[in-house]
């Protein structure tokens, strides 16, 4: 629910308002000439200057959420080591599989390019946003859900359930 406070209005009440509904409350403050609105996060000013809810607001949630575990990384010997707690294989193995899989696609090639999968596997930090995390994961039975869970928890046991 939006609060607002409708001019005229004094600098202590405008204070008052911001310091409530945004600094303790964490509300959106949207100004407009003659009203300042304190939006909950689901909520937007449509072109009229009406609240309404933000008819974007879940797919926008989803975004946020996305790109913020795009940006979570783990070390090279983190992803290794759980390839090889989970699956029994190192680095080296992983590129064989891939290159297995290429070969036996009947001529198509895959989508994985392996010389830049390798580099990839020399990096010093694996971030989730790679795609090559979610190709090679994919290809080694894992979900995305699972890959999610492991680069946010850090636990190889993520991989597993």
């Amino acid at each position: 629910m939006s609060y607002k406070l409708e001019k005229p209005y004094t600098n202590k009440q405008y204070a008052d308002f911001v310091v409530e509904h945004n600094h303790k409350k964490k509300r959106l403050i949207v100004e407009t000439e003659d009203t300042i609105y304190a939006l909950e996060a689901n909520e937007i000013l449509d072109e009229n200057g009406n609240v309404i809810i933000n008819p974007n607001y879940e797919a926008e949630l989803a975004q946020k959420e996305r790109e913020r575990l795009n940006q979570l990384s783990l070390t090279a010997a983190d992803v290794e080591r759980a390839i090889y707690k989970v699956k029994g294989m190192d680095f080296e193995d992983l590129i064989k599989i891939v290159e297995q899989k290429t070969l036996s696609e009947s001529g198509n090639p895959s989508s994985i390019d392996i010389k830049a999968l390798k580099i990839e596997l020399n990096a010093n930090n694996f971030y989730r946003g790679n795609p090559y995390i979610e190709q090679v994961g994919t290809m080694l039975g894992f979900t995305t859900e699972q890959l999610d869970r492991f680069f946010e928890t850090k636990d190889y046991i993520e991989l597993t359930k």
